[in-house]
């Protein structure tokens, strides 16, 4: 979260020199209409560095945990988890979550970075 604040914040830096620019270059009309100019231009550029910004490319990974479950590889009943979501990963609406023991979740983890799950 504290990255992507970072990145907002130099994103608004960014919008400066558009600013700058219409209200020098544009200021025969007026401050009021250059200002008006500029921020149109700057959305018309930014709305595609918000997009960025606030993708799930940020995201870290989001875990489901139950102090007792049985794994459904296993079988073994223990304190049970899943990933969630990560990227290129998206369980959030799975009707039937599959929680599985520690050693069961490992091996499923290693499966799912070899099809390109990125969990970091």
């Amino acid at each position: 979260m504290l990255r992507r604040y970072f990145l907002y914040l130099i994103r608004w830096q960014l919008s400066t020199p558009i600013l700058f620019v219409c209200l020098k270059y544009v200021n025969h009309v007026n401050t009021f209409w250059s200002t008006i100019i500029a921020n149109f231009i700057g959305g018309l550029i930014f709305f595609w560095v918000d997009r960025f910004i606030f993708s799930k490319r940020f995201d870290r990974p989001i875990w489901d945990m139950k102090p007792k479950v049985s794994c459904v590889d296993c079988g073994r009943v223990a304190r049970g988890y899943r990933l969630v979501s990560a990227r290129n990963y998206d369980r959030q609406s799975d009707p039937e979550p599959e929680f599985r023991c520690e050693e069961c979740s490992e091996r499923k983890l290693q499966d799912l970075q070899g099809k390109g799950v990125i969990l970091h």
